[in-house]
């Protein structure tokens, strides 16, 4: 079985780790590699950083137009080889193969806009801020930055983060989540046809001792994560304790209030693309869904109908819109939070529990759920399940619903359906979360505009993609210059 290499200043080595783990197709148990796991990786790390330093003192002084010049040929080979790239998200990953296939493009968006950087990038100039006085400001790149990254978004979640690093003059080193490296190994064979200096773009295998390394290395001056809240709580902690910029993404509890002036048939296919899509593993996948006035039970009915719909099975098969979650501990976890609904007095009007997929029957498939009147005050309305759950929640006045929303810990992703503008300017202007949708599903931001998680879904100042990215890994000079003409008239 293929242990998987490391890729350090520009070519494949061994990692120093000799412990490894197993890299597992979540649909059958089919064992896909090895990845190194284990305190050895810090080894690892410590050469990524030489060479990633060495790298950023040659690639800091290219100008700008010549450093983004690669992400064009970038673009290309990822378009070249994505549905390549797709299969290898859906084997480690899980999704379907189109969910895999539009995971990619955004991901070539971000490269996309990350081309933009020479304009992104430029800055302020006041002439005469007092006589024979100007003032500028300059951005320059902050060094070596890292990225760590998930599993549930293996392919696009590092081009968050690295076109807009290496475009903006940094070094780069991604570790990848160890349950799904081989994406980026795919990636990063298209990575090694740029020309880049050696050591600008570097890729370490590992787990927590390897993420510890670099968050604690001196020569690490940037951190980008995506996971969980409680992870990402400690990478931003650790991180800033030891003097790095930090931005770390956590996780989420999304609510999608329906009106009943609202398209319901509209709404109730997309809340369960929401739900469902990723078999709810993405951190803007709709969680808790608010009913208002839904005497009738239409709406209700509609989203019921809606779930029984998705087909689930292995995403590389035909017309599958679901994929298994990731490990079978996460299938137990997502299990058990639906007994708990159970037991706080939910009712279950679908229940997915023990799946059983034809041809897969190792497989960690939870099929769709819903659990209908979930206790206000229990575990599962305010813990992200990060499974294909639906807590369905009726209220009677859009205040009511937005009230909920407002008491939520997170502040991810917060939606509304209505055909009422009033409605939808008063939800855009008090719910508190980051990224707000209005009939709209999933409310993932274009890759010209901030993944704006707010509360405990985001720790730091300034988020991925966009403008914050070109201001999260460049730091700012301020010039002020005087040039006398007296001293013009010495020369």
């Amino acid at each position: 079985m293929e242990v998987l290499k490391n890729y350090i200043n520009g070519s494949w080595v061994s990692s120093k780790e000799t412990g490894t783990i197993a890299v597992v197709n979540p649909a059958n148990q089919e064992v896909l590699a090895k990845v190194p796991y284990g305190d050895k990786t810090l080894l690892d790390v410590e050469g990524a950083v030489s060479a990633a330093s060495a790298a950023f003192k040659v690639w800091r002084a290219t100008p700008v137009m010549k450093r983004v010049q690669p992400l064009y040929k970038l673009k290309q080979l990822l378009e070249d080889k994505l549905d390549e790239i797709a299969r290898l998200i859906t084997l480690e990953c899980g999704k379907s193969f189109i969910e895999s296939k539009a995971e990619i493009q955004r991901a070539i968006e971000n490269v996309e806009t990350a081309c933009a950087t020479p304009v992104l990038i430029q800055s302020e100039f006041s002439e005469d801020i007092a006589s024979g006085i100007d003032e500028f400001m300059i951005r320059q790149p902050v060094g070596v930055s890292a990225c760590i990254s998930p599993f549930n978004f293996p392919g696009m979640i590092p081009f968050w983060f690295l076109p807009y690093a290496i475009a903006c003059g940094n070094s780069f080193i991604l570790k990848p989540s160890e349950k799904v490296p081989l994406t980026m190994m795919k990636a990063f064979e298209l990575i090694d046809q740029l020309d880049i200096p050696e050591g600008l773009i570097n890729l370490v295998h590992g787990g927590k001792s390897c993420v510890d390394a670099l968050l604690d290395h001196p020569e690490v001056k940037a951190i980008s994560f995506v996971g969980s809240t409680n992870v990402a709580r400690y990478i931003y902690q650790r991180g800033a304790a030891n003097g790095k910029r930090v931005q770390a993404q956590g996780g989420a509890k999304n609510p999608v209030i329906v009106m009943p002036d609202a398209d319901i048939e509209m709404a109730a296919k997309i809340v369960a693309d929401s739900v469902y899509g990723c078999a709810g593993q993405r951190c803007l996948a709709a969680s808790n869904i608010i009913t208002v006035a839904d005497q009738k039970g239409i709406i209700t009915e509609a989203l019921v109908e809606a779930a029984k719909s998705k087909t689930t099975g292995f995403g590389l098969d035909e017309d599958i819109e679901m994929g298994p979650v990731i490990t079978p501990e996460s299938k137990r976890r997502v299990e058990t939070l639906i007994a708990r609904g159970v037991s706080e007095g939910a009712n279950l009007l679908l229940d997915g529990r023990n799946a059983k997929i034809s041809g897969y029957e190792l497989g960690n498939f939870v099929k769709p759920t819903i659990l209908e009147n979930v206790a206000l005050d229990g575990e599962v309305v305010n813990t992200e399940i990060f499974g294909p759950v639906m807590s369905l929640l009726h209220m009677q006045t859009i205040d009511e619903a937005i009230d909920f929303v407002n008491s939520n810990s997170y502040g991810n992703m917060a939606c509304l359906f209505t055909s009422s503008g009033l409605n939808a300017r008063t939800f855009r202007n008090k719910a508190n979360a980051g990224n707000i949708g209005v009939n709209i599903g999933v409310a993932a931001p274009m890759a010209q505009f901030p993944f704006s998680g707010w509360n405990s879904s985001f720790f730091g100042d300034l988020h991925a993609q966009g403008r914050h990215a070109i201001e999260f890994y460049t730091q700012t000079k301020v010039v002020i210059e005087r040039w006398p003409k007296e001293w013009s008239r010495k020369f």
